[in-house]
């Protein structure tokens, strides 16, 4: 049983996402909030897998709400699906940096916020390349050459894993990156896992912005050519 969170300002919204997904009979809704501080206290007191975010919320907005819910030790193992109308990217940009797992516009179709929640509550992220590349953009736009971090834990990366890494930053799926290296969809799956492990990254969302903010990617670079295998 998948256990969510609605956490949005408007009452009519909780109310359509809870009718969605309690019709669902692997999913449950645990609680509702109606404000950023409440998501937080409710995150931790409901016991849920999934949290459904808004953004803009009185009192602490869902940037906020979700730094403090991925930062929290004791919310390991939440994961935050940011709810967005698309006209603000950088705040969609912000919520990813901030540890969400991905993004759902609120006219989502019934049938893909059930399957948004489940693959988030999987351990993946939910970003399409498309998606991927957009938030990218908007992500380079508002950085600068000097907000290039250092990243000690990239040597701790394999060459495979660097090359792992680049490829998710480009929007790839793992079987995308599988048919790109001739391995199979669980060998690919198993480098992405690793590479998130060691560089700390909650899920394939954290990958990406890291890559970016590393230096490892950089602006408008475009995808390698296939190496030898």
């Amino acid at each position: 049983m998948i256990r969510v969170l609605l956490a949005d300002d408007q009452a009519l919204i909780r109310a359509g996402f809870r009718m969605i997904i309690d019709a669902d009979p692997g999913f449950e809704v645990a609680a509702e909030a109606a404000d950023g501080r409440e998501a937080v206290d409710r995150a931790l007191t409901a016991r849920v897998d999934v949290v459904l975010m808004d953004i803009r919320m009185p009192h602490m907005d869902g940037i906020e709400a979700t730094r403090r819910i991925c930062a929290d030790e004791r919310l390991a193992g939440v994961r935050v699906l940011v709810l967005t109308t698309f006209d603000n990217d950088d705040n969609v940009v912000l919520a990813l940096q901030a540890g969400a797992s991905g993004f759902l516009g609120k006219n989502v179709h019934p049938a893909e916020l059930v399957t948004a929640i489940r693959v988030v509550a999987g351990g993946e992220s939910l970003l399409s390349p498309k998606a991927t590349r957009g938030l990218i953009s908007a992500f380079v736009a508002q950085s600068r050459p000097s907000a290039v971090a250092k990243l000690p834990a990239l040597d701790l990366l394999t060459d495979r894993e660097r090359e792992i890494m680049i490829l998710v930053a480009h929007g790839l799926s793992n079987d995308d990156i599988a048919t790109r290296l001739f391995v199979s969809p669980l060998t690919a799956k198993t480098h992405v896992n690793r590479t998130m492990t060691k560089l700390g990254a909650r899920d394939r969302a954290q990958l990406v912005v890291l890559a970016y903010q590393s230096g490892l990617v950089l602006p408008g670079e475009l995808l390698p050519e296939p190496g030898p295998s």
